[in-house]
């Protein structure tokens, strides 16, 4: 008999903890799992010795807990080098721990790797499982990321009712979205696109750096054929010498742990941007807003695609861990449209550990400012319905 451990880590999500009740459903299947811990604030908590035990928590609350937003388990972004991975295992032989599920994006696969090395070398037997998250949709091997599709719901509603909104009193409206590599989540903005002239109008990704000239011209012949103009700009936007915009405006930008300035906390990038198209192109009405943390733990608009795989992908997690000494739960889709499923397979840690995913080239259109109707076919199954809208004001006049 041995026990296990799960944690969560990073940054919070709509359906992470769903992912949570997988690895306590599951683990309750396999009487050599005597108790199942969860780690309070990740690999911070484990250090500290502070575990909570999951082995008997009811299952009103477990239902209730995955229909939950942010992590039920508080989170860290500590990256533990050797000596800290060292005192993890200490914790771990000391409570006859021998799994360890860790829930997050890229460095927490690579957290993992690390320690399921550092446990072989000091003589313990860890099995060492990741399981997938990160609204920004950016982990290598798999097909997309739980945390995404809930994500890409909220986004997609959002603009949508800023959309109206932008009708009702028209000007050029700017909407900063997270995404500091990849514009996978800034995509989704325009899934809920229902009329010709709905935004956004215009989308702006990481992977297409822009200069402020491009962005004025395209948000002036918006403007000048609608009478408004819509944006959605990732927040990982570059400028054409590849420095992120957010950086450039940040004197003494904030870096975490894993060396990524901190973009979502600050609106100047928004303010930048207003003030920059309000002095170029002389718009009277020109606003702009920060989603920010909003996009991660917004509590009743998860998608039911994206919950059932975020709990399928932390049971496989502990089916994977009977058999294999460590890995990653991935997805594969093998169905589209009305017949989009997918199967799970495990990959190498180090397959996904630290690198990231880009927003393939093929989704997004010639001008770099859109997406093609391919990334609506692949973002739709994976976010669900949306509300439909009416507006008024397109009819003719009398």
């Amino acid at each position: 008999m041995a026990n296990a451990v799960v944690s969560q880590s990073g940054g919070p999500t709509g359906v992470i903890n769903a992912s949570l009740v997988g690895v306590i459903e599951e683990a309750r299947n396999h009487p050599d799992i005597d108790t199942l811990y969860g780690a309070v604030h990740a690999v911070a908590g484990i250090v500290k010795d502070e575990f909570i035990d999951l082995t008997d928590v009811s299952d009103e609350t477990l239902e209730i807990l995955a229909a939950s937003p942010s992590s039920g388990l508080g989170s860290s972004r500590d990256k533990p080098d050797k000596a800290y991975v060292e005192k993890m295992i200490n914790v771990f032989k000391k409570r006859n721990i021998e799994y360890f599920f860790y829930i997050g994006g890229n460095d927490s696969a690579n957290t993992c790797y690390i320690v399921n090395q550092v446990a072989d070398e000091m003589g313990l037997d860890l099995k060492a499982f990741h399981i997938p998250k990160t609204i920004d949709n950016d982990l290598r091997v798999t097909d997309h990321c739980p945390g995404y599709g809930t994500a890409a719901k909220f986004v997609a509603c959002a603009l949508m009712g800023d959309d109206l909104d932008n009708r009702a009193l028209p000007g050029v409206k700017i909407d900063v979205i997270m995404g500091r590599e990849a514009g996978w989540l800034t995509a989704a903005t325009a899934l809920g696109k229902q009329r010709d002239d709905d935004g956004p109008h215009l989308q702006y990704f990481p992977e297409k750096p822009v200069s402020m000239e491009k962005m004025a011209a395209d948000i002036k012949a918006v403007y000048d054929k609608l009478g408004r103009c819509v944006v959605a700009v990732s927040e990982g936007i570059r400028a054409e010498d590849g420095n992120l915009w957010g950086k450039k405006l940040q004197e003494n930008a904030e870096v975490d742990a894993h060396g990524n300035v901190q973009l979502s906390g600050s609106g100047a990038l928004a303010d930048f941007l207003a003030t920059e198209i309000k002095s170029r192109l002389g718009i009277a009405r020109v606003r702009a807003d920060t989603f920010g943390y909003l996009q991660r733990s917004f509590a009743g608009l998860q998608s039911k695609t994206d919950a059932e795989e975020a709990r399928r992908c932390g049971r496989q997690a502990v089916i994977y861990s009977k058999d294999n000494d460590n890995g990653s739960v991935a997805m594969k889709r093998v169905g589209t449209g009305k017949d989009y499923k997918i199967e799970l397979f495990m990959t190498e840690l180090k397959n996904v550990a630290e690198h990231t995913k880009d927003l393939d080239e093929k989704y997004i259109n010639s001008e770099g400012n859109g997406i093609t109707e391919a990334f609506v076919d692949y973002a739709m199954p994976l976010v669900g319905d949306l509300p439909r809208t009416e507006y008024l004001g397109n009819r003719p006049k009398v």
